[in-house]
């Protein structure tokens, strides 16, 4: 499925997390569907486990239950969620068959050392980390700059497009932004969560 930054009814779904380590040993996935107008037009709620390896499984979990043939395109807020979860990008792509971009905001010299000081499983998790592949800097439009991962997307030009459509200001796409609130509110407001 291609999608086009200036399609009429384009719509993105975006996932973000919130957690806090030690205090719970689960994370709350927000979804928020927002049309390419800014409208919100539908949200959905799961949880994965604090430095498990089941943040695939939740994202495909949201995507699922929204029950929604309408999203164009999925943005997640990160793809090493939760203390160090990992969202396999390629099993996303391959279960939703819809362009998704990973969007991070800083530079890092890599996780690896993480894994393997953190984790008993750390060789799993080295190989799925290693499979996300080279994340490129995007400039948007409003003079930010984030990385990206892509996937069913052409080329950075696109990406480009994509998440200039959906940022009003700063460098965190809307969709991804009220996702967030989304789910620092339900893990508030849930038992253990803060």
């Amino acid at each position: 499925m291609r999608v086009h930054a200036h399609k009429r009814g384009l719509r993105a779904l975006g996932v973000a997390e919130s957690f806090q380590k030690g205090a719970s040993d689960f994370s709350v996935l927000a979804g928020v569907v927002m049309r390419g107008d800014l409208q919100i037009d539908g949200f959905g709620l799961t949880t994965i486990t604090v430095g498990g390896m089941d943040g695939t499984e939740g994202v495909l979990r949201l995507f699922s239950e929204l029950e929604r043939r309408d999203i164009n395109l999925l943005l997640l807020n990160g793809c090493i969620i939760s203390w160090y979860n990992i969202v396999e990008l390629d099993k996303v792509y391959a279960a939703i068959e819809r362009p998704l971009i990973c969007v991070t905001y800083e530079e890092s010299e890599g996780l690896e050392g993480y894994f393997r000081e953190n984790f008993p499983d750390w060789e799993v998790r080295v190989e799925a980390y290693r499979r996300l592949g080279k994340r490129v800097p995007i400039d948007l439009h409003t003079g930010h700059r984030v990385l990206v991962r892509y996937l069913g997307i052409k080329d950075e030009q696109e990406a480009k497009a994509l998440l200039d459509r959906f940022t009003l200001q700063g460098s965190v796409p809307e969709p991804l932004k009220v996702a967030r609130l989304l789910a620092r509110a339900a893990m508030r407001s849930s038992p253990g969560g803060g």
